[in-house]
Parts: C-alpha cells; structure tokens; sequence
C-alpha cells in the first residue's frame, strides 16, 4: 500500500485513536510524508492528554553505573570490561553508591537507576543488599533501575527462577524496572549485536512476569545497528503484543546506536529523519503505551525538541551522571533551565515528573523558572575509575 490516499486514511485512524496494524505500520513509516506523519502522531498525542495536551516532562535523576565487568560482550557496547580485565574492570563499593545517592537528592533529583554489567559474581544476593541499604537511607528515592537481561543473569548465578529474583529484589527496594536490555527483540539483530544475551522473546517473558507481580517497567529499542525496517517494526509489535497482556510498559523509548570505541564495525547511527519518523510511528502504533519519551542524550536537544511535534510528550532525563552512552560517543549536554527552555521554545509547558509521570512541578510562568545550573546532564566518564566522583560534580554540588 503506497497510494497516498490509502496512507492518509490509515493516518486518520490512527490520530483519531484507532488500531493500526503491523503491515500498516510498516507501510507508514517506510511512506507516510514526514510531515503528515508527524501531524498525525501529534494528534494522537493531544487526544490522549486532551486537557493536559500542553505539557511536556521531564526528569532530574542519577544514572549510577555499579560495575562496567560484563560476560555478555555485547558488540555495540563501549562501556564493559571482560572479567579477567583487571586494568579496565572496576566496581563501586556501598558506601560510594550511597555518596552519589546523596548527592543526587541533593540536587533535586527524584529517581536513580542502578545499571552495569553482568558481573559473574552478583546474583540476587547482591541486589538485595544494595537496594535496601539505599531504600533505607534515602526511602525519598526511587529505585528505577535494570531490566530482564540483569534478571535473567543474577537469577542465573543464585540459581533461582526470575520469579523469585523479581519477588525478592522488589521486596528489597526495587520500585520498577528500566527497559535496559530490550536492544532489538527480533532474533537476527539480537544475535548480530548481543549474541550472548537471552533471545527477545525471553526478554519480553520476564517484563511479563514482573508486571504480573505489579513491577512496571519502560521499554526500550536501540536503533542504528544495521537493522531493517521490517524489524524495527516488527521489535515494537513485540511490545505491543506483550502490553495487550500485562498493561506493565509506561513508556517506550528509542534511542540511537553511538558508533564510538565499540566491536561494531562498519555500522552508522540512524538517522534523525529515521528517529522522529520512529517516534511518530510509536505513538501511532503503540495505542496501547501511554508514555514516548524523546532521547535527546543520543540525538542531539534539537531533534529531541523535535520530537515533541512527532508525538512524544517527554523529553526524559536531565541526568546527574551518565557514563554508558557516552563511552560510545555521545557528547550531548545540557542543564535544566536549557530543557525547559527546549520544551518551551517547542511550544509546550515543562513539568517535572516522577517516575509514574504524575507532575511534581509544572512550569506554568517562565518568571518563576528555576535558576539552578546545578542540575546539570551528561558527567562524563572520564573520573569513574576507583569510585571517585567527577570534579565537575563535585564543583557542582558544593555551591
């Protein structure tokens, strides 16, 4: 289907709240004029927050990367170190996670997510001890953090059934789950990019298992990897599929491949006409996710800003540090006064959310705009080694 009355049609259906399906969807992305793709996405998006269709989110929040010691060796990844790589392995103690805990509500943030590598050494075990220690010296944050690929692995190393993982790091602390892991759930990209990790439809059991223990989760597709379009479709049916059963997925969140000091050879980033026509076509498609969140960390402020006309109504994370994307090449910064700014110059409200997305704070009158270049986004890797915290942080923290 490429006529072009045949493409609107199926375009006004889907703005106006209809089910597309997955050949349609296809159809669209591969043909739909950009323009009234994002004009149909952004229709979607006001229908569904008709009242509140102003506005647009963020979050203040701290990534900390507990360990970068790995088995899985996934090949687009800049950021893990072999286990017998002593040089280049390292793993934070408690008390240094616990400092950056600190810091983070300190600077206003809401939420922390706990992510590294698969370390041969840490099962449940391990996850339990952490989250409740931070559960019980800061209850105010929220525990966002890993995703089923972790699952599958600490359940794997404590001999136990993801179940019981889930049940048990949930108890200890764990409010919800990232969609760390997700990659491209159709089998040949997976295999192409993360050979050693569990098959998608592993992935997708184990978010189904956790949302039926009530642990929500976002989900995720990294783009840019040599998949085709076909499976990028296909990886976001996948979800679809799985949150027709479950409701668990708040949000769905591409983002894009970074080529730098990787395995992946002879690979590019996609583009951002192929990015926003991916937003657009998620908001379409996925009638069934409330949540598209713009990832300008990997696609630069001015088409995550963008990506507010082709249906997102999130710009995610202004992050307290970061060191996972950024090891692969990106290099995008900013502060809070510049995402508000970017939403506002979109034409839309800022908020700043929680984790479920309720709004903690709208910023209705610029006047009253919060001064605070303390909050600052993207702390480079540079200082991670030996659990030391980044000077700029430091610099930052203490004014």
């Amino acid at each position: 289907m490429t006529d072009q009355a045949a493409l609107q049609s199926v375009l006004d259906r889907a703005a106006g709240g209809g089910r597309i399906t997955k050949e349609e969807a296809l159809d669209l992305y591969r043909h739909a004029p950009l323009h009234a793709l994002g004009q149909a996405a952004d229709a979607a998006r006001r229908l569904r927050y008709a009242g509140t269709e102003h506005i647009a989110t963020y979050i203040i929040e701290r990534n900390i990367n507990y360990t970068n010691v790995c088995v899985t060796a996934c090949k687009f990844c800049a950021f893990y170190a072999a286990p017998k790589d002593a040089k280049k392995g390292w793993s934070r103690d408690l008390d240094d996670i616990l400092r950056r805990c600190a810091e983070t509500v300190e600077l206003g943030g809401t939420q922390i997510m706990f992510q590294g590598g698969h370390h041969p050494d840490y099962g449940v075990e391990y996850y339990e001890h952490h989250f409740s220690a931070i559960k019980q010296a800061f209850p105010q944050l929220v525990i966002h953090s890993l995703g089923a690929s972790e699952v599958e692995h600490m359940a794997r190393i404590s001999k136990v059934s993801a179940e019981e993982a889930i049940q048990r790091i949930h108890a200890a602390g764990l409010d919800s789950f990232a969609g760390a892991g997700a990659e491209l759930l159709p089998a040949r990209p997976r295999k192409a990019i993360a050979p050693l990790k569990e098959s998608g439809e592993r992935w997708l059991e184990i978010m189904e298992i956790a949302h039926k223990l009530g642990v929500e989760s976002t989900s995720t597709m990294l783009m840019g990897t040599g998949e085709t379009n076909a499976e990028r479709i296909e990886h976001i049916a996948m979800i679809r599929d799985t949150q027709d059963r479950t409701g668990g997925f708040r949000a769905f969140i591409p983002y894009t491949y970074q080529p730098e000091n990787n395995h992946l050879k002879g690979r590019t980033q996609a583009t951002v006409f192929e990015y926003l026509r991916m937003i657009a076509i998620a908001r379409l498609f996925l009638d069934n996710i409330a949540h598209i969140q713009g990832s300008w960390l990997t696609v630069g402020k001015e088409a995550g800003q963008l990506s507010l006309h082709y249906g997102a109504d999130d710009l995610g994370s202004i992050m307290l540090e970061e060191n996972v994307v950024s090891s692969a090449g990106a290099k995008h910064r900013s502060n809070r006064q510049e995402i508000i700014d970017l939403i506002r110059k979109a034409g839309r409200t800022p908020a700043q959310r929680a984790t479920t997305y309720e709004h903690l704070l709208v910023h209705e009158d610029p006047a009253n705009d919060p001064v605070d270049e303390r909050v600052v986004s993207h702390i480079s890797s540079t200082a991670i080694e030996g659990g030391t915290a980044h000077p700029e942080l430091k610099l930052i923290s203490t004014n």
